[in-house]
């Protein structure tokens, strides 16, 4: 069994910054690729960013400039540091696993910008 544990959201003003944190425990032999998903009421969850085991990164064009996503194999952790957070950035943030072909979902953080 694999579990994913996120910390790191809450609530903060328009231009601040949030560090989201997923540590990934159980069952692991070796992850592929680690993420970030997020998601609002209504809609479908969309890809935030995502890190191969190599180093390889993607994001969404949405968040290019001001999210920077980082791991830790060492740890199992994906990070999502969050600079200039902006109202449309409201959302769920799901962290992801990709192990042996199967892929693993943390609980959600929520994440919100707000004055």
């Amino acid at each position: 069994q694999v579990q994913l544990v996120e910390s790191g959201g809450g609530l903060v003003q328009p231009g601040g910054s949030l560090r989201l944190s997923c540590a990934a425990s159980g069952s692991i032999a070796s992850i592929n690729a680690m993420g970030w998903f997020r998601q609002t009421p209504g809609k479908q969850r969309e890809l935030v960013a995502t890190i191969t085991s190599g180093g390889r990164i993607n994001y969404a064009d949405s968040v290019k400039g001001h999210f920077a996503i980082s791991r830790d194999n060492a740890d199992n952790t994906v990070y999502l540091q969050m600079n200039g957070l902006k109202p449309e950035d409201t959302a769920v943030y799901y962290c992801y696993a990709n192990i042996r072909g199967f892929t693993y979902w943390g609980q959600g953080t929520q994440v919100t910008v707000s004055s």
